[in-house]
């Protein structure tokens, strides 16, 4: 068990103390750093050229790590505030806290998928720089194989360290282990996928943060909004002021405010930012959403608002103490248990993703799969239901021609059609060479084009438990087709009429891929297929790429987390700008 801030320094109790959680990351024998078998923290920093002192961990008599900064439960308020402004000033801390966050995403990840996940590069280990630069600015490199988090001076002159705060730590972890996960949604593709390495990076950052419950005891007791009274030691809230509106507006957008106070604009206050969005179906097809961070806010509210809706749903199941009082704390671990699970949902639902060209609805269908499987019985709080209407009415619906009438993908039925005795399914279970050569014997069935280059990206068996205890044992095989051609190839290859703008001599790359989901015996269960000749997807990848200038445009030399977060800082920096007056220094 680590030590760390549950939120940022910002973020305080009702007597000002600063609010700590002790989390549990994996068991493992740290070296110096902190460093271990997946993290590497490296405490350099490139703008002063200082090395920070590495932290090196003692052991009790079991051999298990003793943690440096647990908060002291005596001396009173004094010495309280004391470790306070020591631990905030300790650089040691900042790179336990930096782990410590780090870790515990990529265990929940780990857990959801019931497996072992690699990273998006060659290496195991993943360096973490908890103060790499003076830049409000924070971001995952793949090709420097880090995470690298940056201090500024905050709006009331004190020092910012990005790396003290919660939902930055876990934004910047998930970007690294999407990228692990599913690489293919780096690529130029849609303004779907562009902004759903965004918009999903924030909702585990938040969903991570409400699944604390000292956070979410913050949100409910430290405004005004909610008053709590006390009976026979029981503390109790007005069902009255529970409501999703109420939640939103006087608790989570509240406590969003104070996410984002210091930082200015770093994250663009996406809690805040998401919540004040109003559902709408054409929300989507509006130019102010068609830029990847702002687009990703509106996956980030449909998330959260299902969150809430969900929340509301378990709140209805405790019993009333006198007219509509609820137990407080009960409320509480119902939020936190609410944003626990939708969080594992979350990431469940990425194995049932395409490995590329994603989008919302390709998601939400994935994500209503996923849940399907292992929980079969969703009668009693209607988690499936919620989250469906809840997406729709943000104009994010599944796409209907490849599901059914739940959202669900269509499950695959051409068994008897599918040469399955050709390859070893043992084998399949770990060899890309034998997925391969599956694909291969049923290229025409699978609609695998057999003249463009097919990889198998990965075979990754899972094992996971649902809620009831029920065990879903599958193998998720993903695999991607290429192909590059020139402009007078469109027609033959993507079966569309060659775009305006595209010249007959013009270089182009186009895609397709698949998921291949198998269950325990070796056959098929669901192919989520983007097929290389889907002519309409194609024309429509292509006519983005040509809007974007991202056709025959030389590759630009940039990170594109670090370029889209610093976009995002100045965005929100020039709205604040325009609604204050100037003040002369």
């Amino acid at each position: 068990m680590f030590t760390i801030l549950a939120q940022d320094p910002v973020v305080r109790g009702p007597g000002g103390e600063l609010v700590f959680a002790r989390v549990a990351v994996p068991l493992e024998t740290l070296s110096i750093g902190p460093t271990g078998y997946r993290l590497k923290v490296v405490d350099f920093n490139a703008s002063t050229n200082r090395l920070y002192e590495a932290h090196n961990y003692a052991t009790d008599a079991d051999g298990r790590i003793v943690d440096p900064y647990a908060v002291p439960n005596t001396g009173g308020v004094r010495a309280r505030r004391r470790f306070e402004n020591d631990v905030l000033a300790d650089p040691k801390f900042h790179s336990q806290n930096t782990y410590a966050i780090v870790m515990r995403t990529l265990g929940r990840f780990e857990h959801a998928l019931g497996r072992r996940i690699g990273w998006g590069f060659d290496g195991h280990q993943l360096h973490v720089v908890p103060h790499a630069f003076v830049d409000a600015n924070a971001f995952y490199s793949r090709e420097d194989r880090a995470l690298v988090f940056g201090y500024f001076t905050g709006v009331d002159g004190e020092r910012v360290f990005t790396c003290l705060s919660h939902d930055i730590v876990v934004h910047e972890a998930t970007h690294a282990i999407l990228d692990g996960l599913r690489a293919g949604f780096m690529n130029e593709s849609g303004p779907d996928q562009a902004g759903f390495h965004e918009g999903f990076a924030d909702v585990v950052a938040l969903l991570s943060v409400f699944s604390l419950k000292e956070i979410i005891a913050l949100a409910l007791t430290g405004t005004d909004s909610l008053p709590v009274r006390t009976t026979d030691g029981i503390r109790l809230i007005d069902g009255n002021r529970l409501s999703a509106q109420a939640l939103a507006d006087g608790i989570l957008f509240s406590l969003g405010k104070q996410f984002g106070q210091q930082l200015d604009g770093l994250r663009a206050n996406a809690l805040r930012q998401s919540l004040k969005i109003k559902p709408s179906r054409r929300l989507l097809q509006t130019e102010a959403y068609n830029e990847p961070h702002s687009r990703g806010e509106v996956f980030a509210a449909a998330m959260l608002r299902s969150m809430l809706e969900l929340w509301l749903r378990r709140i209805k199941e405790l019993g009333t103490f006198g007219p509509g009082m609820y137990n407080l704390d009960a409320v509480i671990a119902e939020g936190a248990k609410v944003a626990d699970q939708l969080l594992t949902m979350a990431i469940r639902a990425l194995d049932y993703c395409p490995p590329l060209d994603l989008e919302f609805g390709d998601y939400l269908a994935a994500l209503l799969t996923v849940d399907s499987e292992v929980a079969p019985d969703d009668s009693r709080y209607g988690y499936r239901e919620t989250i469906q209407k809840t997406f729709a009415s943000y104009g994010i619906d599944p796409p209907s021609a490849r599901t059914e009438s739940d959202g669900c993908w269509k499950p695959f039925t051409a068994h008897d059609q599918t040469q399955y005795h050709k390859t070893n399914f043992d084998s399949m279970l770990r060899d890309c060479e034998e997925v391969f050569r599956f694909l291969w014997e049923n290229r025409a069935l699978l609609n695998v084009d057999d003249q463009a280059y097919t990889q198998v990206i990965s075979v990754r068996p899972s094992v996971r438990f649902g809620p009831d205890g029920f065990l879903l044992k599958e193998t998720v095989c993903e695999y991607t087709m290429k192909a590059n051609i020139f402009g007078a190839e469109i027609t033959a290859v993507c079966g569309i009429k060659r775009p305006a703008g595209i010249e007959t001599t013009t270089r182009l790359t186009v895609y397709g891929g698949g998921t291949l989901v198998f269950d325990p015996y070796g056959r098929i269960k669901y192919h989520i297929q983007r097929p290389l000749s889907d002519g309409a997807w194609q024309e429509k990848r292509i006519q983005y790429l040509l809007e974007q200038g991202l056709i025959g445009a030389q590759e630009p030399d940039v990170n594109p987390f670090a370029e889209v977060h610093r976009l995002r800082a100045s965005a929100a920096r020039n709205q604040d700008s325009a609604s204050k007056p100037e003040v002369n220094a």
